[in-house]
This record gives structure tokens, C-alpha cells and sequence, in this order.
């Protein structure tokens, strides 16, 4: 039962945890930096941009390591896109208003603002304006970043705990067989003759209580994960993913094996002194 609680709290753990690291990978993931390319009326001390100016910075941007894809958009595509969004204020404008833009999407969130300063806010080169949206890019990732950071830490220290936990309830079962382990020894059995049954019986209570864990959480994820997933908090798009399941489990019969057995290893140690 001790195995099963610490493998439980372990396997859910690592379920969140990952989901919650994919979020905020697809969260990075959506910052952009916009190019707005110059127009007669937005830059009065300077032509329209022309072909050759925007291609110059589309290749400054597809020619960077840290970016992952360039988008050129026409002044159509923009007009489209908000007229879909906001029918009702396009429908009357005279004029297309919008400038062509360059959308930049960085391999990393992190280097957003080093995408961002590949570009120069300059009438003459063509270049109207650059927007990431600093103040709100940079709240997303610091928010991110500590996401992550407080994840990964609990499945660590929820580990380190389900060991101690573990290995303390090994090592009370060995203390009340105490005296049939002096005895042994004394009659000339060797450290890993008295060693191997209580490794075994590590290893099978590990194995057992891992799979009991896995038994609860695949109760768990038909029962209770598809309502979460559709309606409830944990709907964040197909983007957002948990480790597979098959692995997690893995990952668990593993741990529970290796805690087992590791934990009945050592904590026999001291007994074998006689």
C-alpha cells in the first residue's frame, strides 16, 4: 500500500506536470513578431515600401537561426482577416487602411526580443513599425518559466519522498526479522543468501504496488479525464498534451522496481554485520 500511494502520487504528478510544461510550450509558442511595412500615410516622410525593401527583410528574418517560420502578408490578406473579425467596422471604410506586414515566428519563445531587434523601425528602409507586444510577451514567459520551474521541482521532491517513504517501510519490515537474519549469518549463511529473499520480496512489493498505481490511474483517466479534457479546465487545445500514458506507466513500473529492490539492498546492509 505504501508503494501504491507513493507510485499513484508519482504517475499523477508526472501526468500534470508534463501537460502543464506542454502549455506552456504552446503559449511560447504563439508569441510573434509582426513587421509593419511602411504606407504612404503611415510613413508621411517616406514612400510605400517596395518589393525590394520587403524582400530584403524577409530575408533578413528567414536568414536568422532563431527564427522558425516567416508569413509575408498583403494589406488584402490583413483586410480580409479583420473583416471576418470586426464585420461591422470594415464594412464602411472607404480605403484598405492596413500596411503589408511580415509575421516572424521564433524557434523559441525565449528569443522573441532578439527576433524582434533583427528589425529596425526605419521610414527609409521601409519598416513602419515592430510589435511583440513586450509587456504582455514578457509576462507569458515569466509566467511560463515558473510554471515549469514549480512542476518539475514537485515531481522531484514528490520522488525523493515516495524513496524515503519506501525505503523506511523496507527497512521496519527488515528490522522485525532482525534476529532470524543474525542467526543465519552465524550459522554461515553469506550476505547475499540472507540478501536475496528480501530484495525479492522489495521487488515484488515494488512491481505490485506500481501496478496497483497503474490499475487507479487508468480508473482515473476513463472515469474522470475525459470531462476534464472537453469541458473542464483541462481543455487547452489539441496542442496540449501529458506524457503518452503507456510511458508513464512504464515509468512507473520501473521506479517502483528499482525503489524496491534498491531499498532492500541497502537497507540490509547494516544487518549483515554480525
Amino acid at each position: 500500500m505504501t508503494v501504491l500511494i507513493g507510485m499513484f502520487l508519482l504517475g499523477l504528478f508526472i501526468a500534470f506536470g508534463t501537460w502543464v510544461v506542454s502549455w506552456s510550450n504552446n503559449v511560447k509558442h504563439d508569441l510573434v513578431v509582426h513587421v509593419y511595412y511602411c504606407t504612404d500615410d503611415t510613413c508621411p516622410t517616406a514612400k510605400e515600401a517596395t518589393a525590394a525593401q520587403m524582400n530584403r527583410i524577409a530575408n533578413i528574418a528567414s536568414s536568422s537561426p532563431l527564427v522558425k517560420t516567416v508569413v509575408p502578408i498583403s494589406k488584402e490578406e490583413a483586410l480580409a482577416s479583420e473583416r471576418k473579425k470586426h464585420p461591422a467596422e470594415y464594412a464602411v471604410l472607404p480605403a484598405n487602411p492596413l500596411p503589408n506586414s511580415l509575421r516572424v515566428v521564433p524557434k523559441r519563445g525565449e528569443d522573441i526580443a532578439k527576433v524582434a531587434a533583427l528589425f529596425n523601425e526605419d521610414p527609409a528602409a521601409g519598416v513602419q513599425k515592430v510589435d511583440y507586444g513586450k509587456k504582455t510577451t514578457s509576462k507569458v514567459l515569466k509566467l511560463a518559466h515558473v510554471i515549469e520551474v514549480f512542476f518539475i521541482v514537485s515531481v522531484l521532491l514528490l520522488l525523493f519522498a515516495s524513496t524515503l517513504l519506501i525505503a523506511n517501510t523496507i527497512r521496519l519490515s527488515i528490522f522485525s526479522r532482525r534476529r532470524e537474519i543474525e542467526v543465519m549469518k552465524l550459522v554461515g549463511a553469506t550476505n547475499w543468501f540472507v540478501r536475496g529473499p528480501f530484495m525479492l520480496e522489495g521487488v515484488l512489493c515494488g512491481i505490485g504496488g506500481a501496478v496497483g498505481a497503474v490499475i487507479l490511474l487508468v480508473v482515473g483517466k476513463e472515469l474522470a479525464l475525459p470531462s476534464l479534457l472537453h469541458s473542464g479546465p483541462l481543455n487547452a487545445g489539441d496542442n496540449v498534451n501529458a506524457i503518452s500514458f503507456p510511458l508513464n506507466a512504464l515509468i512507473l513500473l520501473g521506479t517502483g522496481l528499482l525503489l524496491g529492490a534498491a531499498g532492500s539492498g541497502f537497507t540490509i546492509r547494516r544487518f549483515l554485520k554480525v
